[in-house]
């Protein structure tokens, strides 16, 4: 009973509101460990004082976890409401965690340079060049960069066409170091990598298939570890390097806004705080009578 539930919810993610796979599975992650909470319990049944006693139980998870854990079951019975299968919304007392700011680690101008700086020697040192490069010019999230296929990519017009999340296009200008990177790849070493399976993916793996994130993920902490960049770093992380270095480089908010792909411009201020903090650091450093 909740798995089909469940899994009439996570169709409505999908097909009415177009959501990405990732989210989809972030949301399905939650209500398995919500169903798995309450085993033999309908939980269209369940009341206020239930899902209290459930979030209660979420010790192990951080405040930014339970804060997701809630709004999952939110959007959960606020469908279930919405096709009249229940009357009263039991997750209207539950409230989220206050969140302390979380400022997203990013790259210094020498650090960047530093993971950029790859001797192009094979069709893996070519791609991974290829990959930092486009990230740390365009932003681009992860998930947009292993869906590039040659469609995507202008190199006359330098730029590179993004299905973002919500399906919404966007454009983004490419830079020469990137485009550089993009064309020694493509032509002088991808051909290397094509196995039996032809596709347009652009970034490749060993097998001649599309590069998953995991593989992004592991190739970036490896250049990491050789240049002797000590950081936690992540895709997202070059992402965070992108739109920092731009703001504090004099770039407007709402352009990066745009670059970026946030549909809401709350998202994007996170990064005047990452400037405000720069200022005062700098403020203690270099004032002379501080």
């Amino acid at each position: 009973m909740n798995d089909e539930l469940i899994s009439e919810f996570l169709s409505y993610l999908e097909l009415d509101l177009n959501y990405s796979n990732n989210t989809i599975n972030s949301y399905d992650n939650d209500l398995k460990r919500f169903e798995n909470y309450f085993k033999n319990k309908n939980i269209l049944k369940l009341n206020v004082n239930d899902l209290l006693k459930f979030v209660s139980s979420l010790k192990d998870l951080s405040p930014a976890s339970v804060s997701h854990m809630i709004s999952t079951l939110k959007t959960f019975y606020s469908y279930y409401i919405k096709i009249d299968k229940i009357k009263v919304n039991p997750t209207d007392a539950l409230k989220s965690p206050k969140l302390g700011l979380h400022l997203p680690e990013y790259l210094t101008e020498d650090e960047i340079d530093k993971l950029l700086d790859i001797e192009v020697t094979d069709p893996f040192s070519a791609r991974n060049k290829a990959i930092l490069e486009l990230m740390y010019a365009t932003g681009l999230r992860i998930s947009e960069v292993i869906s590039l296929e040659f469609k995507n990519i202008d190199m006359e017009e330098c730029i590179v066409r993004v299905m973002g999340k919500g399906s919404k296009e966007r454009i983004v200008p490419i830079n020469d170091y990137a485009l550089n990177a993009l064309n020694t790849y493509i032509e002088e070493y991808r051909p290397l990598m094509i196995k039996k399976e032809v596709n347009n993916y652009i970034f490749l793996n060993n097998h001649g298939k599309q590069m998953t994130r995991q593989g992004v993920f592991k190739m970036i902490k490896q250049e990491c570890l050789k240049k002797g960049i000590n950081k936690d770093i992540s895709p997202h992380t070059i992402r965070h390097t992108f739109a920092t270095h731009l703001l504090l480089n004099g770039a407007d908010l709402r352009i990066i806004q745009e670059l970026l792909g946030h549909s809401d411009i709350s998202t994007t201020q996170i990064y005047t705080h990452l400037t405000n903090e720069e200022l005062y650091n700098d403020y203690k450093k270099y004032f002379p009578r501080d």
